[in-house]
């Protein structure tokens, strides 16, 4: 097992150095995501754990969350990272459609969703689900690749002999529709991504 551990964190430093050729700084960008989401209050629920690289940023911050996918395959991979780091007890991972969510109304104070919003195949359906989840007084955070960052994971995937699949809804029009559901808005911009704050009043 220890074998496998190291063998995954270091796929996990050959793709930072990958993405570094590309003049994308994955830590640099987690840092700024971060820094956006601070303070946080009440339970966190993060929404598509991908490969890890947000779960392993907010488990070092020292957070216990609850962290879902739809592929518990690429859960793997952070699961993995975490253990290598001996963090695996600070996130509870579960396999979810983020459009049809398990959690009781009202359940969170945090939900952060990281460079997923561009593979949601009905990003208001799961919008809908965050705000029925998000509790008083708490706020939603989501980041993704902005015009630059899109150009820099094409040319990762394409290094990989993949291809990459974008929606057509942005964070622009998710905003729209947090304000018609009466949350208050704030937009922050790196280089390479967006990241939206929507909050939900106090009842």
């Amino acid at each position: 097992m220890r074998k496998v551990i190291e063998e995954n964190h270091e796929k996990y430093l050959e793709r930072v150095e990958l993405y570094k050729s590309f003049g994308y700084d994955i830590e640099s960008e987690r840092r700024f995501l971060l820094d956006k989401i601070v303070p946080i209050c009440g339970d966190i629920l993060e929404i598509g754990t991908g490969k890890g690289y947000l779960t392993i940023a907010l488990a070092k911050e020292g957070y216990n969350f609850i962290s879902i996918d739809i592929s518990a395959e690429e859960q793997e991979y952070a699961r993995l990272r975490l253990k290598y780091l001996g963090l695996e007890g600070k996130v509870n991972f579960k396999v979810e459609n983020a459009e049809n969510l398990s959690f009781a109304d009202k359940s969170f104070g945090i939900i952060i969703l990281s460079h997923v919003v561009h593979h949601f195949n009905s990003p208001f359906v799961v919008i809908d689900e965050l705000t029925r989840i998000i509790s008083y007084g708490g706020k939603i955070i989501l980041s993704d690749f902005n015009k630059e960052g899109l150009n820099v994971v094409d040319k990762v995937h394409q290094s990989e002999g993949r291809s990459h699949q974008v929606g057509p809804i942005g964070l622009s029009d998710i905003e729209k529709y947090f304000k018609k559901k009466n949350f208050s808005t704030d937009s922050f911009h790196s280089k390479f991504q967006d990241v939206l704050l929507a909050c939900l009043p106090n009842k």
